[in-house]
C-alpha cells in the first residue's frame, strides 16, 4: 500500500496548506502501515516537507506548469500515483484542488470524498467522515474503489511537526501538448497583500461599515493584526471593494484560525463560506443579527467607536510585548 500526498507551492514556497495535508497523509500511513510520497511542483526546497514526517518527495521542475491548470496538474498528478503505485491519494481543499480534484479522480477511477475532517476508519472497508450542508452537520463516506481520493478540509486535521530525513527525487512526467488547449497569458497580483486563503487572520467588513470612506477601519485592524481583509457581498456589489475580496457562499471561502466580521448581520450565504474558521468575532450594534448565533464571540456596539479602541489596545499589547 502506498500514500501519495500533492502539496502546493506558491512562488516556490510551500503553502501553509501542504503542512496539515503532510500531517494527515502521515497518520494514514502510519494507520495502514504505507509508503508515504509528497509531490511538489515547482518547488525551490521539497526538502522542507521533511520537517513534517515526510521521508520522500517526488519533485517536478518544469515551466510549463508555473500557471496552474487543472486538467494538466490532475496528469501530472495521476502520473506521480501510478509511479508509486498510490492506492490512497490525498490533496487539500483549495480552490485549485477542488477544481482539479474531480479530474483527477476520473484519471485514476477513484472514490472521492471531499471536505474530511479525520482520518479513515479502516477496520472494515474504508470510511471517511465529512462536512455536509456547509459544516453544519458530517456524514460518514465508505470508498470501495481500489484508489482512494481524500479531499482534507483546510483547519481541520492541523499540522504538526516530525522531523524525518527526505529523499528528493526528481520525477519528469510526460506533459502532452495536447493537455494545454487553455493558456494563462498574463496574471496580475496583489502582491502586497495578504492572500484570503491562506491567512490566519482575517477582518471583514459589511454594510454596517456606511461608506467605502470608512473601510480605513478594516485596514487598521487588518494591518495591526497582519490579517487579509475581505468584505460581504452586498459591499463588493456596490462597488466598495473589489470581488475578489468576498467571501461566502457565493465567494471565496475562509478557513482562517481567526475571522473577524465587523457590520456584518450574517446572511446564510455569508456563514456558509466562513463557518469553517476556528474562532469567529462578530461586531455589530444590532444583537438581534444572526451573526451572533455562530460567532464564538460578540460585541454589541458601534463599530465607529469598538473598532479604534481594539486597533489601539492590540498596538499597546504589541508595543509592550515585542
Amino acid at each position: 500500500m502506498s500514500v501519495l500526498v500533492y502539496t502546493e507551492s506558491e512562488n516556490g514556497k510551500f503553502k501553509k496548506a501542504s503542512f496539515e495535508l503532510a500531517t494527515y497523509a502521515r497518520a494514514i500511513a502510519e494507520q495502514t502501515g504505507s509508503d508515504l510520497t509528497a509531490l511538489t511542483i515547482n518547488n525551490d526546497d521539497p526538502s522542507a516537507i521533511g520537517e513534517y514526517g515526510i521521508s520522500k518527495t517526488l519533485d517536478v521542475k518544469n515551466d510549463k506548469l508555473n500557471e496552474f491548470n487543472a486538467e494538466v496538474y490532475a496528469n501530472v498528478v495521476a502520473q506521480a500515483a501510478k509511479k508509486v503505485d498510490a492506492n490512497i491519494v490525498v490533496v487539500s481543499q483549495s480552490a485549485n484542488a477542488c477544481f482539479m480534484a474531480p479530474m483527477l479522480a476520473v484519471e485514476l477511477e477513484a472514490g472521492y470524498a471531499s471536505n474530511v475532517v479525520d482520518v479513515p476508519a479502516t477496520s472494515e472497508g474504508f470510511t471517511i467522515k465529512r462536512t455536509a450542508f456547509t459544516n453544519k452537520a458530517f456524514n460518514h463516506t465508505d470508498i470501495s474503489s481500489d484508489i482512494k481520493l481524500v479531499g482534507l478540509s483546510t483547519n481541520a486535521f492541523g499540522a504538526e511537526k516530525q522531523e524525518s530525513d527526505v529523499d528528493c527525487e526528481e520525477f519528469s512526467p510526460e506533459l502532452a501538448d495536447k493537455l494545454f488547449k487553455v493558456n494563462v497569458e498574463e496574471v496580475d497580483k496583489n502582491t502586497d497583500k495578504v492572500s484570503i486563503a491562506d491567512a490566519e487572520v482575517v477582518v471583514s467588513g459589511g454594510r454596517g461599515l456606511k461608506s467605502p470612506d470608512n473601510w480605513q477601519l478594516v485596514e487598521d485592524l487588518a494591518d495591526t493584526l497582519g490579517a487579509a481583509t475581505a468584505c460581504s457581498k452586498p459591499v463588493s456589489d456596490m462597488g466598495w471593494r473589489s470581488h475578489e475580496e468576498h467571501v461566502g457562499q457565493t465567494g471565496k471561502p475562509v478557513a482562517s484560525n481567526l475571522y473577524i466580521a465587523i457590520g456584518i448581520s450574517g446572511a446564510i450565504q455569508h456563514l456558509a463560506g466562513i463557518n469553517a474558521s476556528k474562532n469567529k468575532v462578530v461586531i455589530n450594534s444590532d444583537p438581534e443579527a444572526p451573526f451572533f448565533k455562530a460567532a464564538d464571540y460578540g460585541v454589541v456596539g458601534d463599530a465607529f467607536e469598538v473598532v479604534p479602541k481594539l486597533t489601539e489596545k492590540l498596538k499597546e499589547f504589541q508595543a509592550k510585548n515585542n
